[in-house]
């Protein structure tokens, strides 16, 4: 069972292991230097949907169904899923992922949705709630510009500081303590800070300002995690 340690993590006493994990990615962050993990590059920004939050649900779906064939695992087998991306209501998700018919949390992160449903499905599993899992994100450059700047057929002029929102999924199928497989020992939930960001197209200095320290924490099976430290 789950155990507070501190006033933050949670110790995940059956270490629930990520017995595989997908990555799908369009034609940007293929180009990229780590074009080799991945386990497909689209170059179609559409993937052959109509619009752009279709795109995106598609590609979550695509991503799934990657890594439950990795696992060699079943939907049906699947007791809870948790994802999220970055539009309202978490559309991308619910609509990219209903067709699994798998029980869904949906979950909304930002640039920690990741952390968050691998977190959340660790605990299910450790819980005894659930005896496999998925964790799931996603983004989509063009549906973010849609949703917090202006849609690409504005036109609108990109500041100097802007961030590109990267297009990419990624999954993971989490069950309990399988042997040779990476594992979650334990989560940290963080709270709320508020670091006086006023610039809304500099959104990276709010999520890794300067003041954040990290720091290596070996454990007692030699493994080393990392965790941040607001001064």
């Amino acid at each position: 069972m789950a155990k507070r340690i501190g006033r933050y993590t949670v110790a995940l006493e059956s270490k629930p292991s990520i017995v595989s994990s997908a990555a799908i990615v369009g034609k940007n962050e293929g180009e990229g230097p780590l074009f080799d993990e991945f386990d497909e590059i689209v170059e179609d920004a559409t993937f052959g949907m109509e619009n752009w939050e279709q795109a995106e649900s598609e590609l979550q779906r695509r991503t799934v169904q990657k890594a439950l064939e990795k696992a060699n695992i079943a939907k049906d087998n699947v007791d809870i899923i948790c994802a999220g991306d970055l539009l309202s209501q978490c559309i991308g998700s619910s609509f990219g992922l209903k067709s699994f018919n798998i029980p869904f949390v949906g979950m909304y992160g930002a640039c920690s949705t990741m952390a968050l449903t691998l977190a959340t499905a660790s605990v299910f599993i450790d819980s005894g709630a659930a005896d496999i899992a998925v964790a799931e994100t996603s983004s989509h450059f063009c549906s973010a510009e849609k949703q917090f700047r202006y849609p690409l057929e504005y036109g609108g002029q990109r500041t100097p500081t802007a961030q590109r929102t990267a297009t990419a999924s990624g999954a993971m199928v989490l069950k309990r303590n399988e042997k040779n497989c990476v594992h979650v020992e334990a989560a940290t939930f963080g709270r709320i800070q508020d670091l006086g960001i006023k610039d809304p197209n500099n959104m990276g200095a709010a999520m890794a300002p300067d003041d954040v320290k990290i720091r290596p924490y070996p454990t007692n099976e030699g493994m080393v995690f990392f965790y941040t430290q607001i001064q």
